[in-house]
């Protein structure tokens, strides 16, 4: 048995005894215990290999080094069951439960866009105004890229107000805070540019935090209240979401709830975690059970059967895509006959994901303290797959072959990406391995001598060889990576 192997087994046996330790506080019937057991075990990518068994929670926590994770499954319009796994802080000996909170990173903008609605809803606000006639302490300064075109605050939820920074790094525990002011203009102590255009308004989706940080901005003007409390009067506790918060630092006795934030090679976040004064955009506190609330007053108000902070047409609105599948604070697919609303989120030691159905009663959160978030869609495809989600899981079947090991090698060696990322390609027990990120290895599967995937990344790949035979680079996406060593 290899060093790599020892370790696996190892961080196996860690995370099944973490999870057998928490124990269950909600006693579950024999039908809903077997779904839960299903969902721990049928975790799948993009692609399926023929005759291959699918992972279970267990073996991806370990692959991916993620420290805990948190489920809660929405069925029939009822937050089936919660559960959490593994560690909320390993040094403070913590284990996740239903109750931890994670930041919910870009989720909470679904939140804001609630927020924002009812105030349009209550007529504070018109949704399609220039931003300008709404903002009081601050003016967004129109240039030459805006092109004359005025921003509207749909343009702000929607992502299509042609705006900068696409997400915040936050700051440390003992770093300066910046005011919201100096976030808006890029002055420091804000770690971030300036909130300004790059393009025209209303031409494209532009995914911008910066723009949902102005809507923040609005709030606090319309209201004059404080982000955090009018969103907790307004909108948290209405819909019954009395675990999260959007104060941000967190509040000390809130302190043994929060889950610790770890980074992908899973050292602990410096901290423990992040402070993100653009709470609109990054600041939430909350669980998977709070978020199925909000996922449950959604799917009802869109079913027309609710209305407990928006009314069943403002929660049509806010569920209509501007631009492609982009809502207002939320992303709206079509899958087959049956639409799925959506996002996702990932800040500094954590990453989530919200996914619910708008034709059934069926959804999920995950949450995790990991800056890795690629275990999320392989746990939503689980539960797709378990609760017979119609339309959602439809994986690509790949038969694979074998390589002979004389072209094995000469594919191995480095290859360039661009914007400074560099592939590396080396032989392993098992054939080849890639790693493209610095901090894991993907097992690489052929289906044909120069064809190839990988299950963690979803992309045809291909080697590809000069005019003399010689392999020259491999191609993502159509895209050339040259080989340079």
């Amino acid at each position: 048995m290899n060093d790599f192997s020892r370790v696996k087994l190892f961080l196996l046996f860690i995370i099944f005894v973490a999870v057998a330790g928490c124990g269950e506080k909600t006693k579950y019937s024999t039908e809903v215990s077997d779904r839960i057991s299903r969902v721990e075990n049928n975790l799948a990518g993009w692609v399926q290999i023929r005759r291959e068994r699918r992972w279970t929670l267990a073996e991806r926590m370990a692959f991916y080094n993620i420290k805990g994770v948190s489920i809660a499954v929405v069925h029939d319009y009822k937050i089936e069951w919660a559960k959490g796994y593994g560690w909320a802080d390993i040094s403070e000996n913590r284990l996740v439960t239903e109750k931890t909170l994670f930041q919910a990173a870009s989720i909470s903008k679904s939140l804001n866009g609630v927020g924002v609605l009812k105030l349009v809803q209550d007529k504070k606000l018109d949704l399609n105004s220039d931003i300008n006639n709404v903002l009081k302490s601050w003016k967004f300064p129109y240039d030459e890229k805006s092109n004359n075109k005025k921003i509207t605050i749909a343009n702000l939820l929607s992502h299509t107000a042609g705006l900068n920074i696409h997400g915040f790094p936050g700051y440390s525990r003992n770093d300066s805070i910046p005011t919201l002011q100096q976030i808006l203009d890029g002055e420091k102590p804000a770690n971030t540019q300036a909130i300004r255009s790059i393009i025209e308004s209303g031409s494209k989706v532009e995914y911008s935090g910066g723009g949902v940080t102005i809507s923040q901005r609005i709030v606090e003007d319309i209201t004059n209240q404080s982000y955090d409390s009018y969103m907790q009067k307004n909108v948290l506790n209405p819909l019954g979401m009395n675990s999260s918060f959007f104060t941000q630092p967190p509040k000390e006795n809130k302190k043994k709830l929060l889950a610790t934030g770890y980074l992908t090679n899973g050292d602990e976040v410096k901290g423990k975690y992040h402070i993100y004064p653009e709470k609109a955009a990054a600041g939430l506190w909350t669980n998977p059970v709070d978020l199925c609330k909000y996922i449950i007053e959604t799917q009802l108000s869109f079913q027309g059967k609710s209305q407990k902070v928006l009314t069943p047409e403002m929660t049509k609105l806010r569920l209509t895509p501007v631009i492609q599948d982009a809502a207002l604070g939320v992303f709206v697919s079509q899958r087959g006959s049956v639409k799925y609303f959506m996002h996702n989120g990932g800040n500094a030691g954590f990453s989530c994901q919200t996914t619910a159905c708008l034709d059934d009663g069926n959804g999920v959160v995950i949450m995790t303290n990991s800056d890795n978030g690629s275990i999320l869609e392989e746990i939503v495809n689980s539960v797709a797959i378990v609760y017979k989600w119609k339309d959602y899981y439809q994986p690509v079947i790949k038969n694979v072959i074998k390589v002979p090991d004389t072209i094995l090698n000469s594919y191995v060696g480095k290859y360039d990406l661009g914007g400074g990322t560099i592939a590396t390609i080396k032989k392993s027990d098992k054939g080849l391995i890639v790693n493209a990120f610095g901090n894991m290895d993907w097992n690489i599967y052929f289906t044909s001598d120069t064809d190839f995937f990988v299950k963690e990344y979803k992309a045809e790949l291909r080697f590809v060889t000069n005019h003399s035979g010689k392999v020259s680079g491999l191609t993502v996406y159509g895209n050339l990576a040259k080989k340079i060593e």
